[in-house]
């Protein structure tokens, strides 16, 4: 089964779209290893463009962020996106749910946790790491400061997506089952 977690990255935003996770100019690309680079260039948090090139990003297994992660355009590419910088989960109080289905057929979690959830994870100091439990349905947040208690939240997913993520994706899934 395929493991989850890592290094975070936060996008304290709502409302992040697909063209901002990877804008549209970079659509008639014919490899997912062409969208790398491009992840989140157009980005703006408070006003301000995002360091998608930074060291903290391009360690990132995690993204977390605020509710309705994904909406606008269905375009895959969003996720193949994540898929080939090694993004394996996003955390979110909500996502579109066409971006959501995508992550899953990709093999990404897809995560959605309360918004007290995600306030406590934006209140954590220092660098955050996730560890995922996917049976259990528990992540574990870890700050690299320890000046605070590890966190621990649930999740939940219907049994289909989870064994579609655990797989590693829908084609992973396939060839298992079919």
């Amino acid at each position: 089964m395929k493991t989850f977690g890592g290094p975070a990255i936060l996008l304290d935003r709502s409302d992040i779209n697909t063209d901002e996770i990877i804008p549209a100019k970079y659509l008639t690309e014919i490899t997912k290893t062409a969208l790398k680079p491009h992840l989140l260039e157009d980005l703006l948090l408070d006003g301000k463009a995002f360091d998608s090139h930074s060291p903290e990003m391009e360690a990132a297994k995690v993204v977390i962020t605020r509710a309705n992660f994904g909406c606008g355009s269905s375009r895959e590419h969003a996720v193949w996106a994540f898929e080939v910088n090694d993004i394996n989960v996003v955390i979110a109080e909500s996502f579109a749910r066409i971006f959501r289905q995508n992550m899953f057929n990709c093999g990404i979690l897809a995560m959605e946790l309360s918004k007290d959830d995600i306030d406590a994870l934006f209140a954590m100091s220092g660098d955050i790491t996730l560890a995922v439990d996917l049976d259990k349905e528990t992540v574990t947040a870890s700050s690299s400061d320890g000046t605070q208690a590890d966190l621990e939240c649930s999740f939940s997913l219907n049994s289909y997506d989870k064994n579609l993520v655990g797989a590693g994706g829908w084609l992973a899934y396939a060839d298992a089952n079919y």
